[in-house]
């Protein structure tokens, strides 16, 4: 008996040793991950909200700080700045992108994975949709720029067709000019998300959908009574990433507008605002607004879990 309690803790020790050499080599794959991590994300995050208690900028030539000053960089974003009125802005484009765009995903996906429309070509058009996502946003923006300016193509045709009689000013009218960047950005990125939710439509159980089949269900209540609900994963993550993305938007706004968020700063977004502070080399308060477009973006994404959350626990 005590050989065998003798071989039984040998191969335990055995199995132990090895879980252990298997332990240690997945922490060392993890280590240059959690380098990167630490130094491109965390060093910088605690930095930028050090900064933000600081008075630090140029004024002329002169360097002003750093000096200590405490919570007076965002009592002074909140009380003269016009921060508010930019963070609407930003929402107000990226609602104006986001529903057509996840619309449109839903529609292309959902004809896409369905086996028994058996589209021709379907391969190539999964391709194209793609494409305007590898283009800069930076040439989309000039190209978009040429055609809608006031001596541009999209003019010249209205003009001749006889529905204006003279150039429209498309970036001069706060709803055009928001329509032109909501519309880059969803044909920038409606590729992506149809992508992503095509891939978790093909990831649903076909059974699910032959059963439906022989109940006798209508594709329109297939759509919203199964693949919908099972959807909800990558629905929250394509949710929660195009907000992020959203509340970052600069580079589209700011190039068509060349920087000044016109007309009337209907345009100015939130990063365009930190912009003009790092421009400026004011750094503490373009901390502050770092540090307030971070605590936003937090709490808007705990808004949609909590959400989804109560939705999937009435379901």
């Amino acid at each position: 008996m005590k050989n065998k309690k003798k071989g039984a803790r040998g191969v335990m020790k055995k199995k132990s040793s090895k879980a252990v050499r298997y332990n240690k080599w997945g922490y060392i794959f993890l280590i240059p991950f959690i380098l990167v991590y630490v130094v491109f994300q965390l060093i910088p995050l605690f930095n930028t909200i050090y900064n933000s208690f600081f008075e630090n900028y140029l004024s002329g030539l002169t360097q002003i700080g750093p000096n200590f000053v405490g919570l007076e960089n965002y009592k002074t974003l909140f009380t003269q700045g016009d921060i508010w009125i930019y963070a609407k802005n930003t929402m107000i484009l990226w609602i104006m992108c986001f529903v057509p765009q996840i619309i449109l995903s839903l529609l292309l996906g959902a004809w896409f994975s369905d086996v028994r429309l058996k589209l021709k070509g379907s391969r190539f058009f999964k391709t194209v949709i793609y494409l305007p996502n590898l283009i800069m946003a930076s040439a989309f923006s000039m190209l978009f720029f040429t055609l809608f300016s006031d001596g541009g193509p999209i003019n010249s045709i209205l003009m001749q067709i006889g529905i204006i009689s003279e150039p429209y000013k498309f970036l001069a009218n706060t709803g055009s000019a928001r329509g032109l960047i909501a519309l880059m950005n969803c044909l920038m990125w409606f590729g992506n998300t149809t992508i992503l939710l095509m891939a978790g439509m093909m990831g649903i159980d076909t059974s699910l959908f032959e059963a439906a089949e022989v109940d006798g269900a209508t594709s329109t209540q297939v759509f919203y009574k199964i693949t919908l609900p099972l959807l909800r994963p990558i629905l929250v993550y394509v949710v929660i990433t195009s907000l992020i993305g959203g509340l970052q938007l600069f580079d589209v706004p700011q190039i068509l507008t060349n920087g000044t968020g016109d007309p009337m700063r209907s345009t100015m977004t939130l990063i365009m605002f930190l912009n003009k502070h790092l421009y400026s080399k004011n750094y503490g308060m373009a901390g502050a607004v770092s540090v307030i477009l971070f605590i936003i973006t937090a709490i808007l994404s705990l808004i949609v879990f909590k959400v989804t959350g109560n939705d999937k626990r009435k379901a």
